[in-house]
């Protein structure tokens, strides 16, 4: 005769264990639902077209759908740090970059947020190089004369970024510091609507990465006076180099990558990074990339390893570079 209470607590044992395999099952079948990727800026420049762009595909390795989520705000440690204090369960990421990683943990002092250690690296994704455009109407007719005509006009000449800690902020704090320029500085909630002031006419002149403004110097909306890179780009050939131009120190490539909130799950963010493979790898995602003058990463700089070793190493390097760049500039007006 069997014991019942024996049977009874087989049963709940038994119980028990089919509820802890189904839930690590539950918690295996990752993504099981909807994905958000942060975009720290406002809708329509460099980050957020990267995002959208690695987003699509991704959500095609995953079968989940991606959101893009905009949190512009204070350079893109708004939604930075909104991402660090997320649950870490793979389902809330950032599109990070130099400006949030590099640049932010410099030019703000009470930042709420350590990029080395609040997040999990996943993969880096892009990069591209800086651009100096202004508005159409200048009368500068290369970067040598466009140098001298902020010179002479001082204190009234206007430069645009995407907000402080911005890699448009990045790019232009070295511009200026390179070039011995003292400016107005106009302050954004990301590097699109800045660009719209430069295309309208309301600020004078941008520094941002290709990506963010190559379709508007090939329509002919914005003057592009050079090119922060060893090479021309493919995309904008009648752009001369910094170097060809007369400013041969102006080298500065900016980096998009994917991030993760701290205590992310590996399993979770191996998956996230083997999506982000797959996707670089799609001849598609590639195309809409080099159309707007980024680079895929190559394969050997897409590991997880790698990235965090990318922000060490950068942090490092334009640590002191940025300081000096920003005792020299002006005060940062908001808008």
């Amino acid at each position: 005769m069997v014991n019942l209470r024996t049977l009874a607590s087989v049963l709940i044992g038994l119980g028990s264990s089919l509820a802890i395999t189904a839930r690590a099952d539950a918690e295996g079948a990752y993504p099981d639902h909807q994905i958000t990727m942060v975009v720290p800026f406002a809708a329509g420049g460099p980050s957020d077209v990267i995002a959208r762009i690695v987003g699509e595909g991704m959500s095609k390795v995953l079968k989940q759908s991606i959101i893009i989520e905009n949190i512009g705000g204070a350079g893109g440690t708004t939604g930075s740090a909104r991402v660090a204090s997320a649950k870490p369960d793979g389902y809330t990421l950032l599109s990070g970059s130099m400006g949030s990683h590099v640049a932010a943990p410099v030019l703000y002092s009470n930042l709420k947020y350590d990029s080395r250690t609040d997040f999990v690296p996943v993969s880096l994704t892009v990069d591209a190089p800086a651009v100096i455009v202004a508005r159409k109407t200048m009368p500068a007719a290369n970067l040598k004369e466009f140098i001298a005509y902020v010179k002479a006009n001082a204190g009234k000449v206007s430069q645009g970024h995407g907000g402080v800690g911005a890699s448009s902020h990045m790019a232009c704090l070295l511009f200026n510091a390179e070039a011995g320029v003292k400016v107005n500085v106009v302050s954004y909630r990301g590097s699109g609507p800045a660009l719209n002031d430069v295309v309208a006419g309301q600020i004078d002149y941008l520094c941002e990465q290709t990506m963010g403004l190559a379709e508007q110097v090939k329509a002919g909306t914005v003057k592009a006076y050079a090119i922060a890179a060893p090479q021309r780009s493919p995309v904008l050939p009648n752009v001369p180099t910094a170097q060809e131009a007369g400013l041969g120190r102006y080298n500065l490539s900016i980096w998009s990558a994917v991030f993760a909130p701290k205590g992310t799950p590996a399993p979770v963010i191996a998956t996230l990074n083997a999506a982000i493979e797959k996707a670089l790898d799609d001849k598609s995602v590639v195309e809409k990339i080099q159309a707007l003058g980024g680079t895929v990463a190559v394969k050997k700089d897409r590991s997880a390893k790698f990235l965090g070793e990318l922000v060490a190493k950068e942090t490092v390097k334009w640590d002191p570079i940025l300081r000096t760049a920003a005792a020299s500039a002006g005060a940062d007006k908001q808008k």
